[in-house]
């Protein structure tokens, strides 16, 4: 047995890289804000799951067990050497292409869409992946290739298995994530060097073909669109908007108190613990606890800009940016998405929303972010 643990112990050390600096750079206030916001989530997740007759819900359950896993997860993504975790990022990029690909033609189906795949007690999402998998792809491609990548087609590979991967998770459908997707690998390829004029004629292709793209849309996706632009039925194609703005404004300043929301209570509000987990936090906790919210999320995002802006390493800052883009595109969409500033789409609230694949993939995400930063020196 001694053997074994011998030959083991120098892999086991290559892949975790722990010492004194480490600890002292440890963000310890960035793991503070996720916690309080990870609470946050699981009590307003038993608020709007609740009901006498079970208190403690069968969701409220999953998404404990969701946040304690994923704590671990993050201590693991904390300790494990982040440019080992870059390599295997890289390769697991192209797992997870193959794992949207059974999806597509396995998956288990939940209303209307086809983007799980059953695992027992839960059911896995794997287009949350990419968001984690998608930097680490990006950047070990960048630091493997020993010429410089200037033009398009030195990038050519890159573009093509982004749009492969959003293609997939658009056709799922899950427009919400696959715009993330977009969105992120975008920022990537800016901040990588790509010349300008490729982001201008893209820009370019894509509002000319816009037409065209309209056509590929679901009907309740253009409904959608409908719907944000004022149209549609207040007892049908509105009624999800409006229930959540009258959620919100019903909150007043101080809101009408913990497990005391009419909309949420009396199930006016559709997908309460989900998408709209922001609208039920703003009936119950009122402006007040809306803004205190909100408070936490740009402290967690401003304090993780400064120690991303702080590494000196061009390569991991957009590693950094890569991972840290896709919470915080996520949260402003889904925000802005529930008072009704922009169309609704499939996003989740970060932290707070219920989702054990999402909150896995939060939290290793911050927890691989705050490893990095603990090694910037």
């Amino acid at each position: 047995m001694l053997p074994i643990t011998m030959r083991f112990l120098p892999f086991y050390k290559k892949m975790v890289s722990l010492d004194r600096r480490y600890f002292r750079f440890f963000d310890w206030y960035s793991l503070a804000l996720m916690v309080i916001l990870a609470t946050i989530g699981l009590l307003v997740v038993l608020s709007a799951t609740y009901t006498p007759e079970e208190p403690y819900s069968l969701f409220f359950k999953k998404q404990l067990f969701g946040v304690i896993s994923g704590l671990i997860l993050y201590a693991l993504f904390c300790t494990l050497d982040y440019r080992v975790l870059t390599r295997w990022g890289y390769f697991g990029y192209f797992a997870v292409i193959g794992l949207l690909l059974i999806t597509m033609i396995k998956g288990s189906i939940g209303m209307g869409a086809q983007r799980w795949i059953a695992l027992g007690f839960v059911k896995f999402q794997p287009s949350e992946l990419a968001k984690i998998f998608f930097p680490a792809f990006f950047v070990y491609y960048l630091t493997s290739e020993k010429r410089q990548l200037k033009t398009v087609w030195d990038f050519l590979p890159i573009i093509i298995l982004l749009l492969v991967s959003a293609l997939l998770i658009i056709k799922q459908p899950d427009l919400g994530t696959g715009i993330i997707i977009l969105f992120m690998g975008t920022l990537l390829l800016y901040m990588a060097g790509l010349s300008r004029n490729f982001f201008i004629m893209a820009f370019c292709a894509v509002a000319v073909s816009g037409p065209v793209l309209w056509h590929f849309l679901k009907p309740y996706q253009r409904q959608r669109i409908f719907t944000f632009l004022g149209q549609g039925d207040s007892k049908k194609e509105r009624y999800q908007i409006e229930q959540s703005c009258i959620a919100v404004g019903s909150g007043g300043l101080w809101g009408k108190g913990y497990l005391q929301g009419t909309q949420n209570r009396l199930r006016f509000l559709p997908e309460g613990r989900t998408d709209f987990i922001f609208s039920v936090l703003c009936e119950e906790f009122g402006f007040f606890g809306a803004l205190a919210t909100i408070i936490l999320y740009c402290l967690l995002f401003y304090r993780f800009l400064l120690l991303i802006f702080s590494i000196k390493q061009g390569v991991t800052q957009i590693l950094c940016l890569g991972l840290v883009s896709p919470i915080i595109f996520s949260t402003i969409v889904n925000i802005a998405m529930v008072i009704g500033l922009l169309p609704i789409v499939g996003i989740p609230l970060p932290l707070l929303s219920y989702g054990i694949t999402h909150s896995w993939i939060s939290f290793a995400t911050l927890g691989w972010l705050n490893g990095i930063a603990a090694r910037r020196f």
